[in-house]
């Protein structure tokens, strides 16, 4: 399948393949088409993380270039960030120059105000860094210095505006919580009036690809959530009602699963998962996907196994690649969703 390069004018005009595990079917629509696909009583939950500038470009002591890319926050003001050398997103990640072999302690500067010290190295590529300043002061650096993490299949340089979704709000994610990128506000408004209800929550999306194989095979890293009170009551009363509640994202998915695995219940506030999902997967709160259309090697791929079985979806995934639909981050759109009607 080949990569959206851009996104498109229309949001609404994105392809979108609509997906029936209970029937084995799929067929053709577009994301206007949306509403059509759900029905009143529905509840679609959101992820309204706003996506960081998590890409840094600096040196180290000795002068040597290194890109940063923000991966996880694990404290205050430490992220696991995977490093890159010379070089920039105009290269594939997985061509990239390795980075300067750095220890504990060692610092990379990227300007005058804005510098890392290495906590831990857990591998060549994957390092924990201290940043500085911290608070408040260290997001206006990362704003000011940090650009979009970016892939050698996008056109041009991404704006940061380009990788936020309409409804998006706190600056957790470090790449675009894509799925929710083409939900206009027409869209959502229309979904509102025919009865759908919608949630949010906000979860820490992270780096899709570090460019490293073995690194991959790690992906997701865990990532942290916070779920209103509202949403959970909101998830209730739809499953007391016979609603479907409809994940807009692989993020949303792990958000309220990884919760429920991890406390037995889903509950609010803030909490990390590192569940991973996948075929077999007993989901006990999400009954259907909205999500991009993702390559077979993708973490993202693997989790759609918990939705649809693995034979549909190769059928699925072979049209879709025979019929030109796009993939990555302003590609086209799935929706696994069984029609009970």
């Amino acid at each position: 399948m080949n990569a959206a390069t851009w996104a498109r004018e229309d949001p609404l005009g994105d392809r979108l393949l609509v997906i029936d595990p209970r029937a084995a079917t799929f067929r053709d629509a577009l994301v206007r088409d949306l509403p059509g696909a759900l029905r009143p009583g529905d509840l679609i939950v959101v992820n309204d993380a706003a996506t960081l500038p998590a890409s840094l470009m600096g040196r180290t002591r000795a002068g040597a270039p290194v890109e940063v890319r923000l991966a996880a926050r694990v404290g205050e003001d430490t992220w696991t960030s995977v490093l890159f050398g010379a070089g920039d997103w105009h290269t594939r990640t997985e061509d990239r120059a390795p980075p300067p072999a750095l220890a504990p302690g060692d610092a990379i500067v990227f300007d005058a105000t804005l510098s890392a010290r290495v906590r831990t190295v857990r591998a060549p590529r994957l390092v924990d860094l201290e940043l500085s300043p911290r608070g408040a002061a260290l997001l206006s650096a990362l704003y000011r210095v940090g650009r979009p993490i970016q892939y050698a299949h996008v056109a041009r340089p991404l704006p940061l505006w380009a990788v936020q979704t309409r409804y998006a709000a706190r600056p957790w994610a470090v790449e675009m919580p894509s799925a929710g990128r083409p939900l206009t506000w027409s869209l959502l408004l229309e979904l509102r009036r025919r009865g759908v209800g919608i949630a949010r929550l906000t979860h820490a999306a992270g780096l899709s690809s570090t460019g490293d194989p073995a690194l991959d095979l790690r992906l997701p890293l865990p990532e942290r959530s916070d779920i209103p009170e509202p949403t959970v009551r909101a998830i209730g009363e739809t499953q007391d009602h016979a609603g479907r509640v409809v994940a807009v994202g692989t993020s949303v998915v792990r958000a309220l699963e990884g919760r429920v695995a991890l406390r037995g219940a889903l509950s609010p506030g803030e909490g990390e998962t590192d569940l991973l999902i996948g075929p077999g997967f007993q989901r006990r709160v999400v009954a259907g996907l909205l999500t991009g259309m993702h390559e077979k090697t993708a973490s993202h791929y693997a989790l759609l196994g918990a939705f649809a079985p693995r034979a549909l979806l190769d059928r699925a995934y072979a049209y879709a690649d025979r019929a030109g639909y796009l993939n990555h981050e302003f590609g086209d759109s799935s929706l696994l969703l069984e029609d009970e009607r």
